[in-house]
C-alpha cells in the first residue's frame, strides 16, 4: 500500500482513538483537563491527516527521523565470479559481469612538455572509441599495502643478525664482521624508512561490462569484451595492459581496501611505543 495512504489512514485512526477516550472517559475536573487533551491531539490528527495529501514529502521524514535503519541500497550485493576475474550482480533473471582492466602507465603530464601533452591528449581521446560498448576509464589514488614487503625486510634483518652472531662466535675477521654490521644497519634503516612513511599508488584502470542470462555467459561475454578493450589500449598508449583478478578487483570496490588496516595499526601502535619510551 502506498504510504501516503497509510499515513492518512492512520492519523484518522489515531485521531478516532483519541476521540473514542475522551468521549469514554467520566466527568470530574480531572477528566475534563484530560478529554479537552485528547480532544485536542484528535483535532491534530485530523488537520495534520487531509494535509499529509498534499505535504507528504514533508510529514513522513519528520515521523521516521528517529528510526534507526537506513537502507543504503535496495539492490543485490555484487560478489566475485568463480573465475575471480570479474565481478557480478544479479537483477532479476539477469546476471551483469564486471571486468576491470589495469593501465600501466609509466608517465605524467607534469614531466611532458607541450608537444608531448598534446600527443599524450590526443592518445587518450583515441581511447573513447575503441569499444563500442560503455567503458568507464578511471584514475585511484590509493595507500599501498607494504605489510609484505616490511615482512620480507623483517626476515632479511634476522638472517643477517643470525649471519653477524655466527661471525662474531666463530671469531671471523673483524673486516667481515664490519661489512655484515654495515649491511644490517642498511637493512635497519630501510625498514625505518617504508614503515613510517605513507606510499601511494597511482591505478589506472577500465572497466567494461556484459549482461548474460547465465552467470558464465555473463562473464565469458565481458571476458571477451576486456580482451577487445585491451587490444585497442595496447595499440593506442604502447602499454601492456592486463585484467585484474583476484583480491585485487576489491581495491577498486571496497573501501575498506583503500587504507590497509594492518599496515595503519602497526604505524599506530609504533607511534604510541615511541611516545611511551
Amino acid at each position: 500500500m502506498n504510504s501516503k495512504i497509510i499515513l492518512f489512514l492512520g492519523l484518522l485512526g489515531a485521531s478516532l482513538v483519541f476521540l473514542v477516550i475522551a468521549i469514554v472517559l467520566p466527568g470530574n475536573t480531572l477528566t475534563y483537563i484530560i478529554k479537552l487533551i485528547l480532544l485536542l491531539l484528535a483535532v491534530i490528527a485530523d488537520v495534520t491527516a487531509f494535509t499529509s495529501r498534499r505535504y507528504s514529502y514533508l510529514i513522513l521524514p519528520l515521523l521516521r527521523q528517529r528510526s534507526r535503519n537506513v537502507v543504503l541500497s535496495n539492490e543485490e550485493p555484487y560478489r566475485l565470479s568463480s573465475s575471480s576475474d570479474s565481478i557480478l550482480q544479479q537483477n532479476g533473471d539477469m546476471f551483469t559481469a564486471t571486468v576491470y582492466v589495469s593501465i600501466p602507465l609509466y608517465s605524467s603530464s607534469t614531466e611532458m612538455g607541450d608537444a608531448e601533452k598534446l600527443a599524450f591528449t590526443k592518445q587518450v581521446s583515441r581511447l573513447v572509441g575503441i569499444s563500442k560498448d560503455p567503458t568507464r576509464y578511471s584514475v585511484g589514488l590509493h595507500i599501498m599495502n607494504k605489510d609484505t614487503y616490511i615482512q620480507q625486510l623483517r626476515d632479511t634483518i634476522n638472517n643477517v643478525e643470525s649471519d653477524e652472531s655466527k661471525l662474531v662466535q666463530s671469531s671471523a675477521p673483524q673486516a667481515e664482521i664490519e661489512r655484515v654490521r654495515g649491511k644490517l644497519s642498511m637493512w635497519r634503516k630501510m625498514l625505518e624508512h617504508v614503515s613510517s612513511t605513507t606510499s601511494l599508488e597511482l591505478a589506472s584502470f577500465a572497466s567494461i561490462s556484459a549482461v548474460g542470462s547465465k552467470e558464465f555467459e555473463a562473464a565469458t561475454i565481458a571476458q571477451q569484451k576486456a580482451r577487445e578493450l585491451m587490444a585497442g589500449i595496447g595499440a593506442t598508449l604502447g602499454v601492456s595492459p592486463s585484467i585484474v583478478t583476484g583480491a585485487d578487483l576489491l581495491t577498486f570496490i571496497e573501501p575498506e581496501y583503500l587504507i590497509p588496516y594492518s599496515t595503519v595499526s602497526e604505524q599506530i601502535s609504533r607511534g604510541i611505543q615511541e611516545q611511551v619510551i
